[in-house]
């Protein structure tokens, strides 16, 4: 075993490796969903790593699967004093979609800590299903049939999308991140949201857009009918003893400043078609809640760090 190797061993039997939260935001009334689960790396000498620091190497060395075990393991035990509307979504290596570890080690972890499967989203990229579709869509049915969601996720950065949202089961697609960048500036990057937006909701699938950044983007995205929005606009992640602040903080929020919720669903009660959404509600920058402002106005101090949210 290598150096490399030995390290990241070392780090996985120390319990270095966990969970941050970032937010999942209903972007027309404000409502916290849930998170999305982000690996970090509390190294004893070098301090926080980010995931471009160590998820290459673990993928080389195969131990992905080991890595997702512990981020679930202690992300199930986080959540169980949260409020049951709250989801987790968490990434899935190409790797994971090639046998049924993924599927027995969720299984497991979720009898273990009692956490419901239908609060989890797996989230797929389209690399995991090149290689072996049938497998994958196996492997997918048989997620869903614990009650876990499926999610596309960086949606049109890929050569096949239309085929695999024949093919699998999804509940969700995810806006890449790219797209919304460049969407304020770029008419081009406003029509391809756009096109996304109107694709899922003639599918019946709920829409995400990552890498929310500004009032701007939230405002176009809204408008175009997305319904979900994640980025360091509504904050950046955070470590599990901060959940509950955070929580109580657009627990807070939102009955300082209510703003209709038209869309709001949980994973049990949304069904999986669906019509297409009422036309939406335009949240002006008077409107934004308390910790909305203060993450708009965080967003310049830690613009180094947006890269890894």
């Amino acid at each position: 075993m290598g150096l490399l190797q030995q390290e990241i061993q070392r780090a996985m039997e120390s319990g270095e490796f966990v969970p941050n939260f970032q937010p999942l935001v209903d972007l027309r009334s404000g409502r916290l969903e849930g998170f999305e689960i982000l690996a970090r790396w509390q190294h004893p000498v070098l301090g926080l790593l980010m995931p471009s620091d160590f998820v290459p190497i673990i993928e080389r060395y195969s131990q992905p699967i080991q890595l997702t075990s512990r981020l679930l393991e202690q992300a199930f035990a986080a959540m169980q004093s949260m409020p049951v509307h709250l989801g987790l979504s968490i990434n899935a290596v190409p790797e994971q979609f090639r046998d049924r570890i993924l599927l027995q080690t969720i299984s497991s972890l979720a009898e273990q800590t009692g956490f419901d499967l239908h609060r989890l989203t797996v989230e797929v990229t389209e690399s995991a299903l090149f290689d072996d579709l049938p497998l994958a869509s196996a492997i997918a049915e048989d997620l869903k049939a614990l009650g876990i969601r499926l999610a596309l996720d960086d949606f049109g950065t890929g050569y096949s999308s239309l085929l695999h949202l024949q093919a699998l089961p999804f509940d969700e697609i995810k806006v890449d991140r790219s797209f919304v960048a460049s969407m304020v500036v770029s008419p081009q990057s406003r029509k391809i949201v756009a096109a996304v937006v109107a694709l899922g909701q003639s599918l019946g699938l709920r829409t995400i857009a990552e890498g929310i950044e500004s009032i701007e983007q939230s405002e176009l995205l809204t408008g175009q009918g997305c319904e979900i929005g994640q980025g360091w606009f509504f904050g950046k992640p955070v470590a599990a003893a901060e959940l509950t602040v955070l929580v109580a903080q657009y627990s807070r929020c939102s009955e300082a400043a209510p703003i209709p919720d038209h869309t709001a669903h949980t994973a049990k009660s949304m069904p999986s078609r669906r019509a297409a959404a009422p036309s939406p509600l335009r949240i002006p920058v008077k409107s934004l809640t308390p910790l909305q402002n203060a993450n708009r106005r965080a967003i310049a101090g830690d613009f180094s760090q947006k890269k890894f949210a």
